[in-house]
């Protein structure tokens, strides 16, 4: 045992939605008698991708004595669930649910559509699991959300062939780096990509993704580019 931060549950405020568990990708968080309850400790990173799922705002970290989390206790109980039966569902939101996208390659032409480059979902940061097949071997982006209304060609000159990260640390009022962190730590990633706004308040993606960087103790190429306004890349 130690003292650390994990999830707390106020049962009062749950509503039993579901959501909450449906984002947990270590499976820590379950429904019973139509609350939701955490399960184990050990299963519970302490990264919060429930937190931002919750919409009556009954989960918060404490720091307390519980167990270090097992992550080789959560991959064996994922593969003991898909070897009973497949895919387990919690219930709540499908729109958070993780997923790849496959598309076939089209060939450019004047006359063919625009067509969208997005490889997986979700793109929110706060949403995104920490390990997921999409990021093995992945060229990562991430963006300023913002980005992709103010430079026209994002998804061919951006987005194209990487796995797509975003967010706005100003409106979402959050540390990106401690979860940037562990998503570089955990995975095979190739390189990163950071894209932000000029506006000053833009640099907090910039900072959270260099700081994830570096705590990660990984060295892999990456750079940053930044966007006007008026939709320019800034040299």
């Amino acid at each position: 045992m130690m003292v650390r931060r994990i999830i707390q549950i106020d049962e009062e405020k749950c509503n039993g939605c579901g959501l909450c568990a449906q984002a947990c990708h270590e499976e820590a968080i379950g429904m019973i008698d139509g609350k939701a309850k955490l399960l184990r400790d050990d299963y519970c990173d302490g990264l919060g991708n429930c937190l931002p799922a919750c919409p009556t705002g009954a989960i918060t970290f404490i720091e307390r004595e519980a167990a270090a989390f097992d992550e080789a206790a959560v991959e064996e109980n994922k593969k003991r669930k898909m070897q009973a039966g497949g895919k387990t569902l919690h219930g709540g939101c499908p729109g958070s649910q993780s997923r790849r996208i496959e598309r076939a390659e089209a060939a450019a032409t004047a006359a063919a559509p625009v067509t969208s480059a997005l490889r997986q979902w979700p793109v929110q940061i706060q949403l995104a699991p920490v390990n997921a097949s999409y990021f093995d071997g992945a060229n990562l982006l991430i963006a300023a959300d913002c980005a992709a209304y103010a430079y026209g060609n994002f998804h061919q000159a951006f987005i194209r062939g990487k796995v797509t990260l975003i967010g706005c640390p100003k409106l979402d009022d959050v540390d990106y780096s401690e979860k940037l962190t562990e998503i570089i730590r955990r995975n095979d990633i190739k390189s990163l990509t950071i894209v932000r706004m000029e506006v000053p308040c833009c640099g907090g993606i910039e900072h959270a993704a260099v700081t994830a960087l570096k705590n990660s103790g990984k060295f892999i190429p990456w750079q940053v580019v930044t966007i006007s306004t008026d939709g320019r890349v800034v040299e």
